[in-house]
């Protein structure tokens, strides 16, 4: 149990029995009456939004979890087969309930975290910024240079990114995965 205060944004809660994240959390101090949190609380397997408000007094059931290094392997559209780096034991994570975007960041072969929960696997965790190869890229226009000018290219996990008209196909950039936002240029 820990005090509502205390929640932070990326925990994991019990509620109702059930593990949630906190996806949003906002501290409140009005000018009368006590403090209080605002969260939004996404259920880890179904993806169902819950949101919560509780005095900062207030006790929170916290969710015990444990994070473990695991290699993605590859999708075959309905799950994401990871092998955890530390056993060599291959699993499964559906890819619907909220999980289905998490496939457009993740790179066959790379080392993620992963989130665990009674033994099962709940959650994965996305670096907030990873490098991607383009593999799809118009050329530039000539004359086409307005002052922040942008085209759309696909990356090498088939995700879309908006970046300036200079990139071209087999460059490298880096992508903000919470906003999907192009960072910048990397030299190879």
């Amino acid at each position: 149990m820990i005090k509502a205060g205390q929640i932070d944004q990326g925990m994991f809660l019990l509620e109702k029995g059930e593990p949630y994240l906190v996806a949003e959390r906002e501290f409140v101090n009005p000018g009368k009456g006590s403090a209080f949190v605002r969260l939004k609380l996404k259920h880890v397997v179904s993806g169902s939004v819950l949101k919560p408000t509780y005095k900062t007094q207030d006790t929170v059931e916290e969710c015990i979890v444990e994070d473990h290094d695991c290699q993605y392997l590859y999708s075959d559209g309905e799950n994401y087969h990871f092998m955890d780096a530390s056993t060599y034991e291959q699993f499964e994570i559906p890819a619907a309930g909220g999980m289905e975007d998490k496939g457009l960041f993740m790179k066959d072969g790379e080392t993620y975290r992963v989130v665990f929960w009674e033994g099962k696997p709940i959650d994965i965790k996305i670096p907030y910024k990873i490098v991607y190869e383009v593999t799809e890229a118009e050329d530039a226009v000539k004359g086409d240079t307005v002052t922040g000018a942008t085209k759309v290219v696909k990356v090498e996990t088939g995700l879309s990114v908006k970046v300036p008209i200079f990139i071209k196909q087999g460059e490298r950039i880096m992508v903000n995965t919470e906003t999907r936002e192009y960072v910048e240029r990397v030299n190879n």
